[in-house]
């Protein structure tokens, strides 16, 4: 393959410097005994990407030129097969030299950026592409050449619009990347297919990660019709809004106001009005808010049916669920933190789970890991945090992805045990002291005057 003219050191691009002319040696031949000739000299033909073997003849409308290899450099054709030479003899074919003229329209952006970086520099030229924007993570080295490594993207990739660089690590609080444009519009609103729903967000205020698409996928392959399923850190729903589109019952939360906003609109724009009923809460409120909410909705609903004379309890519970069979937790670098939110969360509850042949439900918690042995260290935290060991048989740890050479991605699924869900506050104590934690309210059971205060207090904070 031909490579283009070196610009090494450029930081403004000049597409006008990436010209070529390449000699090559061709044959002239009647245009009538064009295939004839392909087939003789089918493994001496020219081959290169993007270029033809076959060009007109300026001189002649009656003729063509078939392009050699170009390891064929001179006119008496050296490194040619006898049998090619003997053809062309025999048939009176003329032997030229043909100039192929190169610009910066034919090298891709791998080609043209190492032309430009330091010689022996790899061409950082990956991203991830979110609906109209490419988005790049370039090292320090890359960042004195970042502009003209976006225009270049740019100029390569029909489909992208703008090209960003994250500029800093997630943050902390609203799990968004904080990056910058390098080329294009700036226009950070993102339009996204994925699982079959429409996903529209503005990319530089909330966190999208189209990587997990595959990840995304797996977990909903394991939820029902009619699943009742509680989404703690929902972003702007690609969990919640596929579960939903399958013909589950999603309680969907995100603490950031711009998630939950554009949550609030995707949940409108894929028609999921009826299943999907969004939260703006701190996550652990949310857990307790969320279960809190689907009791009451199953109790009214109960005392509608009473009142309208149903009487069949297994109707009733086919209606509305009183307790939520998956919670999701994608939240890697924190939530096995909020996995204490679970502790006497039905703690006065557990006569009626037994009366309802209830299930307690699965938790799939994310989380980061650097360690040689991050299934041993997973299970030791999340026994930390519950007080309470998982059983062996009782959980699976799937690895999602390699996030950074010595940082993976791993969500844990366990089902959560009756001895944590149906603990008492003053057991609850008990343990949060072992473990040396400060005795405070037990804002994580469902009170209704104490879920009623905080999110009453939530709100004032966020005004």
């Amino acid at each position: 393959m031909f490579l283009p003219p070196v610009q090494h050191g450029a930081t403004v691009l000049n597409r006008e410097l990436f010209r070529r002319t390449v000699e090559v040696i061709g044959v002239r031949v009647p245009t009538n005994s064009v295939a004839k000739f392909l087939k003789v000299v089918n493994k001496d033909l020219f081959n290169q990407p993007k270029l033809k073997n076959v060009v007109n003849d300026p001189e002649s409308s009656n003729t063509k030129i078939i392009l050699l290899n170009p390891k064929v450099e001179s006119l008496e054709l050296d490194n040619v097969s006898s049998e090619i030479k003997n053809f062309i003899k025999n048939e009176g074919l003329g032997i030229l030299k043909h100039s192929v003229e190169l610009n910066y329209e034919y090298w891709g952006a791998d080609d043209i950026i190492k032309a430009i970086l330091p010689s022996g520099v790899e061409s950082p030229t990956s991203f991830t592409q979110v609906g109209h924007i490419a988005h790049m993570n370039l090292r320090d080295e890359f960042l004195p050449w970042k502009y003209i490594i976006g225009q270049v993207i740019l100029d390569k990739n029909p489909k992208i619009k703008t090209v960003v660089n994250k500029t800093d690590m997630i943050d902390t609080t609203y799990r968004f990347f904080k990056m910058e444009i390098l080329a294009g519009e700036n226009n950070m609103i993102a339009e996204v297919k994925e699982s079959n729903c429409r996903f529209r967000f503005d990319f530089s205020q909330v966190y999208w990660n189209s990587r997990l698409h595959t990840e995304h996928n797996r977990l909903l392959s394991m939820f029902k019709k009619g699943d009742y399923i509680c989404d703690v850190f929902a972003g702007v729903g690609p969990f919640a809004i596929p579960a939903a589109k399958k013909g589950c019952i999603v309680y969907a939360n995100d603490l950031n106001p711009a998630s939950y906003n554009y949550l609030v609109e995707n949940i409108k724009l894929n028609k999921v009005q009826d299943k999907v009923h969004p939260y703006n809460l701190d996550g652990k409120l949310f857990i307790s808010k969320a279960v809190l909410d689907l009791q009451k909705a199953y109790d009214d609903n109960s005392e509608s049916s009473k009142t309208s004379k149903v009487k069949n309890n297994a109707t009733l519970q086919k209606q509305i669920s009183y307790n939520f069979n998956h919670f999701i937790m994608n939240l890697p670098a924190t939530a096995i933190e909020f996995l204490d939110a679970f502790k006497g969360l039905w703690k006065d509850k557990e006569a009626l789970f037994k009366s309802l042949n209830l299930e307690l439900p699965m938790i799939h918690c994310y989380c980061f890991f650097k360690s040689d042995t991050p299934e041993a260290e997973i299970v030791e935290r999340v026994n930390a945090v519950l007080g309470y060991p998982l059983q062996e048989d009782m959980y699976k740890i799937y690895f999602v992805r390699k996030v950074a050479p010595n940082k993976d991605m791993f969500c844990v699924s366990f089902r959560l045990n009756q001895a944590v869900a149906f603990v008492h506050g003053s057991e609850k104590r008990k343990q949060d002291s072992v473990k040396g934690v400060p005795h405070v309210d037990d804002s994580t059971s469902v009170e209704d005057d104490d879920i009623t205060k905080q999110v009453k207090r939530h709100k004032l904070e966020d005004q």
